[in-house]
C-alpha cells in the first residue's frame, strides 16, 4: 500500500491516524476503499454520513425514491429543498460538502434480479439499508454469491435489528429462509418509526463496515443484535450455517437468476 496523505488529509482524519488499530495505513484502506449503500433513506443516512465522514474513497448510493416531506422526520441527509429530488442527488451533494476526499457513484435505480450483479460488482462492502424483504434476498444472494461482504439492518417502530455477513458465516436466507406472506406484517403506511431509531442501527452498520474494511475487531458475524428503543436495551442472537440453505449451503445455486423474486405492495420496514 503506498501512503499518499496530503497535509490536509493528516489533519482531517488525525483522530483516526492517532489510534494504533488505524494509523495512516488504515486511513489510506479508507481511502482507497468502495461500499455500496442500497438505500438512502432512514438507514442509509446515517450510513452515508459516516463512511463519508470516515474517509471512504469510493462510495455508491443506490435508490430509486424521490425525497419526499414525511421522509425528513429520520433522513437526515436530505432536507426541505431536497423534496422532489432523487435521493441518489440529494445524497451525492451531501456528501460532496461533507468531504471532498469521496467520489460518489449514483445509481438512480430500483434494485432488480437483472442489474443487482452488475451493481455491486466492483464494490469491497455493500449495506442493506433497504426497507423491504424483496431487496434483501436480492442483496444476501448476489453478495454471497460473488462473496462480497455485507450488512443488513431494519427497524420496525421502537425497536431495530443489525448484523453483518462475510464469505465464512450463514447468509441471510439462513437467518430467513423465506419472507412472511403478505399480510402478516403491518405495511409501511400505518406502523410509523420512531425518527431517531434508524440513526442508531445506521450507525452500527456504519461501524461494521469501517472495522470490515480495516480488518479490525470482531465483526456480528453468525450473530445478530436486538436493539428496543423504549426498553434501552441490546439482545444478541447467535446463528449458524444452514447447509440446506439455497445460497450458501452444500448445494448453491450459481446466480440470482435461479431465484424467482415475489413482488411487494409495500416495504414491510419503515426506513
Amino acid at each position: 500500500m503506498s501512503l499518499s496523505l496530503d497535509p490536509t488529509q493528516l489533519d482531517r482524519y488525525s483522530r483516526h491516524i492517532i489510534m494504533d488499530e488505524v494509523g495512516p495505513e488504515g486511513q489510506q484502506a479508507l481511502l482507497d476503499a468502495s461500499v455500496l449503500v442500497v438505500g438512502a433513506g432512514g438507514l442509509g443516512s446515517p450510513v452515508i454520513q459516516y463512511l463519508a465522514a470516515a474517509g471512504v474513497g469510493t462510495l455508491g448510493v443506490a435508490d430509486d425514491d424521490d425525497v419526499e416531506l414525511s421522509n425528513l422526520q429520520r433522513q437526515i441527509i436530505h432536507g426541505d429543498g431536497d423534496v422532489g429530488r432523487p435521493k441518489v442527488e440529494s445524497a451525492a451533494d451531501f456528501v460532496a460538502d461533507l468531504n471532498p476526499d469521496v467520489d460518489v457513484q449514483t445509481h438512480h435505480a430500483r434494485v432488480e434480479p437483472h442489474n443487482v450483479e452488475e451493481l455491486l460488482a466492483d464494490y469491497d462492502f455493500v449495506v442493506d439499508a433497504t426497507d423491504n424483504f424483496r431487496t434483501r434476498y436480492l442483496v444476501n444472494d448476489a453478495c454471497t454469491l460473488s462473496g462480497t461482504p455485507f450488512s443488513h439492518g431494519a427497524i420496525y417502530k421502537f425497536e431495530g435489528q443489525v448484523t453483518t455477513f462475510t464469505t465464512e458465516g450463514p447468509c441471510y436466507r439462513c437467518l430467513f429462509p423465506e419472507a412472511p406472506p403478505e399480510g402478516m406484517v403491518a405495511d409501511c403506511a400505518t406502523t410509523g418509526v420512531l425518527g431517531v431509531l434508524p440513526g442508531t442501527v445506521g450507525c452500527i452498520q456504519a461501524t461494521e463496515t469501517v472495522k470490515c474494511l480495516l480488518g479490525a475487531g470482531d465483526l456480528l458475524d453468525g450473530r445478530m443484535v436486538f436493539y428496543d428503543a423504549m426498553a434501552m436495551s441490546f439482545e444478541e442472537v447467535e446463528f449458524r450455517k444452514n447447509p440446506e440453505c439455497p445460497v450458501c449451503g452444500d448445494d448453491p445455486i450459481e446466480s440470482v437468476a435461479e431465484v424467482e423474486y415475489a413482488e411487494e405492495s409495500c416495504p414491510v420496514n419503515a426506513d
